[in-house]
C-alpha cells in the first residue's frame, strides 16, 4: 500500500511537472549534483529510500546508480522557501556524476576561465559495465 505523502501538493512543480533537486552528501555537506524529479519519481525516492529522478532526455524514471552501481540513498528532504526546489540529504556510493566524478560540480571559475577542479575517480565507461 502506497504511503500518503500530501506534503508533495505543497511543492510548485514548473510547466512539465518537474521540480529542480539538489543532491548533497548529508555529512561532508558536498553538493553532488542537481537533477530533475516529478511527483512519481518523489514518491517512489520515499518509498524506497533510493534517489529516482526523472529524466529529461530519456522521458522516463531514473534510479541513480541504477545501472553504475553508484546509487543514492535518501537521508532526507528539504523544501526552500519558495517550495519550488528540493534539497536532498543522500548517502552516495561512490561518483555522484557520469564522468566518474565524485561532484558534477568540477568546473570552477579562475580569472574568466573554467579549470577543471577535479579528476574522475572511476573511468566512465567502467560505470556502464
Amino acid at each position: 500500500m502506497t504511503k500518503s505523502f500530501n506534503f508533495i501538493n505543497e511543492i510548485t512543480f514548473n510547466e512539465q511537472g518537474l521540480v529542480p533537486a539538489i543532491s548533497i552528501q548529508y555529512d561532508s555537506r558536498e553538493v553532488l549534483m542537481m537533477a530533475w524529479m516529478n511527483k512519481e519519481s518523489l514518491i517512489r525516492t520515499l518509498e524506497t529510500k533510493k534517489v529516482c529522478y526523472w529524466s529529461r532526455s530519456r522521458q522516463s524514471f531514473w534510479k541513480k546508480g541504477e545501472i553504475s552501481g553508484n546509487e543514492q540513498k535518501l537521508i532526507n528532504i528539504y523544501l526552500d522557501c519558495d517550495k519550488d526546489t528540493l534539497l536532498l540529504e543522500i548517502d552516495q556510493k561512490g561518483a555522484a556524476c557520469h564522468t566518474g566524478r565524485r561532484s558534477c560540480f568540477y568546473y570552477k571559475l579562475e580569472e574568466n576561465e573554467l579549470k577543471e577542479t577535479s579528476s574522475p575517480i572511476v573511468d566512465p565507461k567502467d560505470l556502464y559495465k
